[in-house]
């Protein structure tokens, strides 16, 4: 029977295992159908907590306005009586945050693909602490901002961004040499990101030394995130650049993937290491600069959502990338409404929340990557 029914696949010119491949074919389909499935699914569950964030958010606040109240100025886009104090304090404020904690996550995800280290991200390699120097130049010596209360006042913010932007390109180019000429090991990436941020913190307590009262109080507002501070004007140019930036990551999204398996093998696949490397450390800088500019330091946003989302969808970047900046922007709301709420009615700013619950996990993966 056995040798009938191969002559009679022979004779129809089949091949007799094709029973076999077309069953193991479907089955590696229908696998990959349900993994592609459930990491949609994910991002679907992502984006639904934002919003449930969003609106936990908008019912926040120092005054108080009824759920159904909050609600139809939201959805009637009602601005008038209190829908002022819903969009133009509350929303824009959630609005700062998704924008922050989705920029600074992207900018993880890049910077951890291109530079292979899991620990990379615009603050643990110094970044944002050279876009805060350049902010703090630009306050002190361009006279790009002044304080006559508690808040900040800054007078040019674009003096302030471009200031920040060189600066922190400064840094981007030290990382870049570093990795080029002497190939250092991802542990050895964040020793120097620690010494990058060293030197920038010495430049920072010598502008503190000689400022003025006014200026000393917005270069220490600088060393806080704060989402407080910001307007739409400033949540327009964020929004900008974050779309101009993170469209670009996700057309590129391949090529870092083909990096993830190493240079040799993205190299075999014809992705131009070397221009993929500086143009992404370069667009990262950009984002982390222009957040750090306006809202000042927000630290490990760029660790925890892309190692929160890489631990449950992998890291094929098509996921990765907008499944880290959701999870970023809901990191950073939940943690602005925190500290809106922990020490009522004081606000800390998010920074220190966010330092907090950044700071384990960043001990947590040097343990791992030792053991």
């Amino acid at each position: 029977m056995v040798r009938t029914h191969e002559r009679t696949l022979i004779e129809n010119d089949d091949d007799p295992y094709d029973i076999y491949g077309d069953a193991v074919s479907n089955y590696a389909c229908e696998g990959y159908r349900g993994h592609v499935r459930r990491k949609f699914l994910f991002l679907v569950g992502c984006v639904a907590a934002l919003v449930v964030i969003v609106i936990v958010a908008a019912n926040t606040g120092s005054i108080e306005i009824s759920f159904l109240d909050v609600m139809r100025h939201l959805f009637t886009f009602d601005r008038e009586g209190m829908g002022r104090i819903v969009w133009d304090i509350r929303m824009l404020r959630i609005v700062a945050c998704i924008l922050v904690g989705a920029g600074l996550a992207v900018a993880g995800v890049v910077m951890q693909c291109i530079l292979r280290n899991p620990l990379a991200s615009p603050y643990t390699l110094g970044i944002s602490g050279a876009a805060a120097f350049g902010a703090s130049f630009a306050i002190v010596f361009l006279q790009a901002g002044s304080s006559a209360t508690s808040s900040i006042s800054v007078s040019n913010p674009y003096i302030v961004t471009i200031c920040a932007f060189l600066f922190s390109l400064a840094a981007t180019a030290l990382i870049l040499v570093l990795t080029k000429v002497t190939r250092v090991t991802a542990e050895t990436m964040v020793l120097a990101g620690v010494a990058i941020s060293s030197m920038f913190a010495a430049g920072l307590s010598f502008m503190q030394y000689v400022a003025t009262d006014s200026q000393l109080a917005n270069i220490v507002s600088w060393s806080f995130g704060d989402m407080g501070r910001a307007t739409w004007r400033w949540n327009l140019v964020v929004l900008a650049v974050l779309v101009a930036v993170s469209a670009y990551f996700a057309y590129r999204r391949w090529d870092y993937n083909a990096l993830d398996a190493g240079e040799e093998t993205a190299k075999g696949l014809g992705v131009n290491t070397e221009r993929e490397r500086i143009i992404g450390m370069v667009l990262s800088a950009m984002i982390a600069s222009v957040i750090v500019s306006f809202f000042g330091i927000v630290a490990f946003i760029g660790l925890l959502g892309p190692h929160i989302a890489r631990m449950v969808i992998g890291g094929d970047h098509r996921y990765l990338i907008p499944g880290a900046m959701v999870i970023g922007a809901a990191i950073l709301l939940a943690s602005d409404i925190v500290g809106m709420n922990i020490m009522h009615p004081m606000v800390l700013p998010v920074g220190i929340i966010t330092s907090v619950l950044g700071g384990p996990l960043f001990i947590y993966l040097l343990i791992r990557r030792y053991r």
